[in-house]
């Protein structure tokens, strides 16, 4: 006796692996479709995969969901968020719709610095339930695990309280969260003109007060993160700050060539970051280091559409250049206040160029490795984490081709139902 069997999916897309690894370049869209597929699930893991009439005669299951023909996929993996914070901005996106510069107001003590503010003044309960209803909401859209940063405390004490609330909301919600430290999300403004003291309050009393926090309270990867871009912090402070995390054993990313190329992609590859964030103005150098590495490419269309832009990361040429490709909602309340990774699937077959199939391995089997989880989570293989979505439609390609409505029938999470539609 099994505890599920979903069987009947018009489209069962496994989503596999590659040589155990991401799927690379074109290869990228590998969606493993099984007609008439279902999946079994025991303990929170997946038994095995195939065609429904073999699992039926095969497998007496506790529950049986009859899929009636519709789509099913692994759960969506989010792998760059912000989706902790204090108050809102909208009042700075009105002004940047009148033609104010991200820039600008940042320059202006706005931007990261405004939330930064807001989420000091608060306490945990109040972080907790602004930030609930907003990873409810990716949950039921069918993410079924979120990375989530912080960096708008940007002091230990901050910093530490956005790590708590995260530990807390992972325990309360049914997905999964993954923890990245953010301290170097920007310079705080009791630091300005001191962006290097800054730098060693990171190094040497947020990154040992972060490795005491996970030895207390997180099994799981933990992250550390650093904003390399003009107006945050430069090359070297990013590289400081890198060996540090890397001695205290954490795993690093970057948000790295947002607006502009300063050497963090290379620098990225270099100390073997899991992944390298937002990409738009990538070279293509680093395009081509990418493609020769183990470091995932994040691509995060909200954030470009959010501010009104036009450029995009140059994914078809990531692609030509063999990267492993994955991408995210940057959900954050300055830029992209993305709750929905169907909304990414959109703007990324749009603006990415990239096809349906493209798009959903690079929120599901890719993404899990841009945080550590390859092989376990994104994939419905043997041993994999028995997370699943089964969807409205029957077709994988009416994902990113429809849009602005929630296509999501039932989030499954280890073998479980936890949302239905």
């Amino acid at each position: 006796m099994i505890d599920l069997l979903i069987c009947n999916a018009g489209q069962l897309c496994t989503i596999p692996t590659h040589d155990s690894g991401p799927q690379r370049g074109h290869a990228l869209g590998d969606l493993g479709i099984i007609p008439n597929g279902a999946v079994a699930i025991h303990d929170g893991q997946i038994l095995t995969v195939g065609a429904s009439d073999d699992l039926q005669a095969n497998y007496d299951a506790a529950t049986v969901i009859d899929a009636q023909g519709c789509l099913v996929t692994p759960g969506l993996i989010d792998p760059h968020t912000h989706a902790i914070w204090g108050g809102n901005r909208a009042d700075e996106f009105e002004r940047r719709i009148a033609g104010t510069t991200y820039q600008q107001i940042m320059a202006e003590g706005g931007g990261i610095r405004a939330t930064m503010r807001a989420t000091r003044e608060a306490d945990l309960t109040t972080l907790i339930e602004a930030a609930k209803p907003r990873l409810l909401s990716m949950m039921q859209n069918g993410a079924t695990t979120i990375e989530v940063k912080t960096g708008y405390g940007l002091e230990t004490r901050a910093e530490l309280n956005m790590l708590n609330a995260i530990a807390v909301l992972d325990t309360e919600l049914p997905i999964d969260l993954v923890p990245t430290f953010l301290g170097a999300h920007a310079i705080p403004p009791e630091y300005d003109g001191r962006a290097d003291a800054y730098v060693d309050l990171i190094v040497q009393e947020m990154i040992p007060a972060v490795a005491t926090w996970k030895t207390d309270h997180w099994p799981g990867p933990l992250f550390c993160d650093v904003f390399c871009e003009t107006g945050a912090f430069s090359l070297e402070q990013t590289h400081r700050i890198f060996e540090a995390a890397l001695a205290a054993g954490f795993d690093l990313k970057i948000h790295s060539d947002e607006f502009d190329a300063l050497g963090g992609t290379r620098l990225a590859v270099e100390m073997g970051a899991v992944s390298a964030d937002h990409l738009v103005a990538t070279t293509p150098e680093e395009i081509d280091l990418l493609g020769h590495s183990n470091t995932i490419a994040v691509s995060m269309p909200p954030t470009p559409f959010g501010l009104g832009h036009h450029h995009y990361t140059s994914a078809q040429a990531m692609l030509d250049a063999g990267v492993a490709l994955a991408i995210a909602t940057d959900c954050n309340p300055g830029t992209a206040w993305c709750e929905s990774m169907q909304m990414v699937f959109a703007l990324a077959t749009r603006y990415l160029r990239l096809t349906q199939g493209q798009a959903l391995a690079s929120a599901t089997v890719n993404a899990a490795f841009a945080i550590n989880y390859g092989g376990q989570r994104g994939t419905l293989a043997p041993e994999a984490i028995g997370d699943v979505v089964i969807w409205q439609v029957d077709d994988y390609r009416q994902l990113g081709y429809r849009f602005g409505s929630n296509l999501v029938q039932q989030v499954i999470k280890r073998g479980q139902v936890i949302w239905t539609a």
